[in-house]
């Protein structure tokens, strides 16, 4: 399998986009701050009373005081589609419409 360059899809897909395609509603927001119910555990029966996810828009980083999930836009996908990170990065990489950024393949020998 060829590699990704996983430090440059992260700065490519913003938090924004991901709750979007997560169907994330803010039930409150504080500049580049997001509150609402986590989309990774959402429990109908307390959608108005359970607010514990929190998203930094512009930091492109959440967190959920509920069940202690935490990171980047890459890794909410992973955990949301529970699939591995190379295959969330694939597939949210398919879902926006962007390309996968591929890490050039080494042609150099290594020193044994």
């Amino acid at each position: 399998m060829p590699g990704i360059d996983f430090r440059q899809l992260r700065a490519s897909v913003s938090m924004g986009e991901v709750l979007e395609l997560l169907g994330f509603v803010a039930w409150r927001r504080t500049g580049e701050q997001v509150r609402g119910i986590c989309p990774l555990h959402a429990d109908a029966s307390a959608a108005g009373k359970q607010r514990t996810f929190s998203a930094h828009l512009a930091r492109h980083a959440f967190q959920c005081f509920k069940c202690r999930a935490q990171g980047n836009p890459l890794d909410l996908w992973s955990r949301a589609s529970k699939q591995p990170l190379y295959e969330a990065a694939v597939d949210l990489c398919a879902r926006l419409h962007k390309e996968v950024p591929w890490l050039a393949k080494r042609t150099e020998k290594r020193n044994s």
